[in-house]
């Protein structure tokens, strides 16, 4: 028997999103007879079950958890789920992983290895965000440069190959984090080593965040992510020798143990007058 569903967790801007034409889960309640085998075959956890004055009826949650992926299809043995185009606000990676932390934990890895299925899909999907609704915060991509040095100014040509940085809006599957060595790095660093770019940018990609100021379990969520998608071989964090960046250590080596498996761990501390210690 299938439970109802929790309160699901939602943004609080739902007003203010955006709708993109997309392809999108659609349920002919007519057809449905509540019996809730599509809620274990959805990935995303963006199906529930509700009560209706015709009975049980499985509905989407809301259209951000929905990927419109497809992999409730042909689960239904009314034929009453299937894919349609039309407008629907974008889908919400971070809001759908939030939800099923809260009301499915253990389908977090499925969830997981179906995005990394579809990542050409997603690439694809990011940019299509980026265009309709989602600043240039969010899409995913690398480049490289000869590295030179102008010889008329002291301007020097920036390291930094990948965007974004921040861990909050990082891709767990961005191309630039496969089979990589990883920094991550506290966000005041950059400020205080003035050889940063060609210490810590010239070969690794990064992701960045502040221990203290930001949400800690976010962090270690997604560490672990980058983890398990990219088959990380080696993590160096870099911090400040300030007590709570320290922090950030302790989120990395939590994020190793959700992982399961041993990462290497190198840890690199900068003094606030920008010296290596």
């Amino acid at each position: 028997m299938i439970a109802l569903t929790k309160e699901p967790l939602m943004p609080t801007n739902l007003s203010e999103i955006k709708q993109i034409n997309r392809k999108i889960v659609t349920i002919q309640e007519e057809l449905c007879d509540g019996c809730g085998v599509c809620i274990p075959n959805c990935p995303e956890q963006a199906i529930q079950i509700i009560e209706t004055s015709k009975g049980k009826k499985a509905r989407l949650v809301h259209e951000i958890y929905c990927d419109g992926l497809g992999a409730c299809l042909g689960i239904c043995h009314k034929n009453a789920i299937n894919i349609q185009e039309k407008e629907s606000a974008p889908y919400n990676e971070d809001a759908t992983i939030a939800r099923i932390k809260e009301v499915a934990p253990d389908m977090l890895e499925t969830h997981l290895k179906h995005i990394k299925s579809h990542t050409s899909v997603n690439e694809q999907k990011t940019n299509q965000l980026h265009d309709h609704v989602v600043c240039p915060s969010v899409q995913t991509f690398s480049w490289s440069e000869k590295k030179h040095e102008s010889q008329e100014t002291e301007e020097h040509i920036s390291e930094l190959r990948q965007w974004p940085i921040q861990l909050h809006l990082v891709q767990p599957f961005a191309p630039y984090f496969q089979n990589n060595d990883l920094t991550i790095v506290a966000d005041c660093v950059p400020f205080a080593y003035a050889n940063f770019h060609r210490k810590f940018l010239a070969e690794n990609p990064i992701a960045i965040g502040c221990p203290k100021l930001d949400d800690p379990e976010a962090y270690i969520t997604k560490i672990a992510q980058i983890f398990k998608q990219s088959n990380t071989k080696t993590v160096q964090v870099v911090h400040i020798e300030v007590p709570c960046c320290f922090g950030l250590v302790q989120i990395v080596q939590q994020a190793i143990k959700v992982y399961g498996k041993n990462i290497p761990l190198k840890k690199t501390i900068i003094s606030i007058k920008g010296k290596i210690k």
